[in-house]
């Protein structure tokens, strides 16, 4: 005698058509990730430092995802290879000169593999083949250098801010001139000292002139500088006369 209602048996088999349909769809999505119904060649690059890469992470071409990485084998102690499966409608863009880098999705990302454009005057890259790579920078080593520029510019702050309370103490050279009203008085002496003796050889030089003995070489000196602006007006006037003719 069947214990199972109707009901029980539909509801079982939703559940389990269900579980099939997620099961192909899940098949599909991992398939098409790993580019198992796309057809796909094979490219190889070698770094010393894969920097976190695994296998399935994304290979990129101009910022577009055309592949994974398929396998990372070490061959030895500074050499570390990277086969990659790249969609085969891409292989016509991705040049032999062409080189690999690892980069990450975002600051905090997975890893990626970049594939950077080669020349126009390499030939395609054949299935197989092997490509150049550039090696990784380390999250350590940015971390590094962002910590000693940290500390050097702590350091440079300490500096002036001692700097600061020494000019406001009005200790040193600079300190002095601003806190001492005595210096400052005499630099204002020594100013008003050098206008009156700019005054004064102006003065001077106005009387040499005058003077009988010299008033005939500054004449000459006047009159050879009139004589060359006219000369130079005249030459500008001919070329504005050759230019205008010129132009019709």
């Amino acid at each position: 005698m069947d214990k199972h209602t109707q009901k029980f048996k539909v509801r079982l088999g939703l559940f389990i058509s269900g579980g099939i349909l997620l099961f192909v769809v899940a098949i599909f999505i991992i398939g098409k990730q790993q580019n198992l119904f796309n057809p796909v060649f094979k490219i190889t690059t070698t770094f010393y430092n894969v920097s976190g890469l695994q296998v399935g992470n994304n290979i990129r071409f101009s910022g577009i995802t055309v592949g994974t990485v398929d396998n990372i084998i070490i061959i030895n102690d500074s050499t570390v290879r990277v086969d990659m499966l790249v969609r085969k409608n891409v292989q016509k863009f991705i040049k032999a000169d062409s080189e690999a880098g690892i980069g990450s999705e975002g600051i905090i990302g997975d890893r990626v593999l970049n594939i950077t454009q080669g020349s126009n005057e390499a030939s395609v890259i054949k299935d197989g083949q092997s490509i150049l790579s550039t090696e990784p920078v380390e999250t350590d080593a940015i971390m590094k250098s962002l910590l000693g520029t940290a500390v050097n510019a702590e350091i440079i702050t300490l500096q002036l801010a001692e700097i600061m309370v020494n000019i406001n103490s009005g200790e040193g050279t600079i300190g002095r001139l601003i806190q001492d009203t005595t210096i400052a008085e005499n630099i204002n002496k020594t100013i008003l000292n050098l206008r009156r003796s700019s005054r004064g050889l102006d003065e001077n030089m106005e009387a040499v002139k005058h003077n009988f003995l010299l008033k005939g070489y500054f004449n000459k000196k006047e009159k050879a500088a009139e004589q060359k602006k006219k000369e130079d007006e005249k030459l500008k006037a001919t070329e504005q006369k050759a230019l205008d003719e010129k132009k019709k």
